[in-house]
């Protein structure tokens, strides 16, 4: 099972996070690429080796041509879901706006959609985040695990002013998630950073059972009494095991609905995934009065739990949820290329107790194969099937 490990010692920021990709493998020209397909003010993305206490890493910066503008969160969705990304990019980049814009609603106790970014709403920190979700999706770990969160100490200027660290947003994002607080006195960590975790970080521990592989060091723009550095590592879950003792918790929600309009569902599902929810699905039910219905069910983490109930009782007819703890176990993924006569692609495996139990190519490859080649994906499909 591939590994992210964050190793939060000195915090995280949005372009220590970017570096610290870069760091451990990620193509700068791939990134580079990549956000050349968001429509924004021009900007250079300026890419160096720094260190800091001797040890050495890579330092992202973003130069900005010209003064950038104020957005609301409509503006970064229109930016990011109008850009020619692929799917899965575009979610995740959302999903972690949504939390620093869910987090700015109470503070300042607005509506989300009339938050009013400032320093998340400029173009450096969109390059930071939509950068994050470009690196999930170069690296495609299975599994992203941190250490507790250093957030640091004393205070921040920033445009509401002089506030304490963490900043209020900060806080906010990182309810649920352990912190550590006054090894720096600088803000270690930022709302976009904090974001960037609470939306992909799957679990949170000090002392990971790791087979490391590569380690990546993001170099941040402060120096204190520690390396202001972001550690990550790739690597492998040692013991890895689909047993259920070897399993994790989950929450299970559900709710059933006979009275609401059926092209709701969609905006339904797309905010309860933008909350953090790991799945959703939908299942047609006979209620009482022998009335058609619809159970929603939505998996997730504990730390999500609260907002996922809050958006299934504001975002649908129902008056009443519940929820229970379930033991989620699954298979070893293990990810390799094949060589066909298309070029290499991808296949994802699933072992148990060290035995494979089955194998396929990945369906975002066969797809780009079948559109290039102009043949039909079963074609493809079947071809790569038989090569395994």
């Amino acid at each position: 099972m591939k590994i992210l490990y964050y190793d939060c010692f000195a915090g995280i920021s949005g372009d220590m996070n970017l570096g610290a990709m870069i760091d451990l493998g990620l193509d700068p020209e791939y990134l580079k690429n990549e956000l050349d397909r968001l429509d924004v003010d021009k900007y250079e993305l300026q890419i160096t080796r720094d260190h800091r206490h001797g040890i050495f890493g890579t330092k992202v910066d973003v130069i900005m041509g010209k003064t950038d503008v104020h957005r609301h969160m409509s503006d970064i969705e229109n930016i990011i879901r109008s850009s020619t990304l692929n799917d899965e990019i575009k979610e995740l980049s959302l999903l972690i706006f949504r939390k620093i814009a869910i987090a700015e609603a109470k503070v300042h106790n607005t509506p989300v959609e009339k938050v009013h970014f400032h320093e998340v709403g400029a173009v450096d920190s969109i390059v930071d985040i939509v950068g994050a979700a470009i690196a999930m999706n170069y690296f495609k770990p299975d599994k992203i695990i941190a250490s507790g969160i250093e957030v640091g100490g004393g205070f921040v200027k920033c445009s509401h002013g002089t506030l304490p660290v963490p900043a209020p947003a900060t806080a906010e994002i990182l309810k649920g998630i352990p912190v550590r607080m006054g090894t720096v006195d600088f803000e270690a960590t930022t709302p976009t950073g904090a974001a960037i975790i609470a939306a992909t970080v799957n679990e949170f521990t000090d002392k990971p059972f790791i087979n490391i592989r590569k380690t990546g060091y993001g170099v941040g723009h402060k120096k204190g009494k520690i390396p202001n550095l972001l550690r990550v590592y790739l690597g492998e879950l040692m013991e890895e095991s689909a047993l259920p003792e070897k399993g994790y918790t989950n929450h299970m929600i559900e709710c059933n609905i006979d009275d609401m309009n059926p092209e709701y569902y969609e905006h339904v599902i797309e905010k309860l995934y933008e909350a953090g929810a790991v799945d959703v699905f939908l299942t047609s039910i006979l209620m009482k009065k022998s009335r058609p219905g619809i159970k929603i069910n939505v998996l997730c983490r504990t730390r999500d739990l609260k907002v996922i109930k809050k958006t299934l009782l504001t975002e649908t007819t129902s008056i009443g949820i519940r929820d229970y703890e379930v033991n989620k176990t699954s298979l070893e993924r293990k990810f390799s290329d094949i060589d066909t006569k298309w070029g290499k692609v991808r296949i994802k495996s699933s072992w148990l107790n060290g035995a494979k139990i089955h194998s396929k190519p990945e369906y975002d490859d066969c797809k780009e194969i079948a559109r290039k080649h102009n043949i039909s994906l079963h074609e493809v499909m079947n071809e790569i099937n038989k090569l395994l």
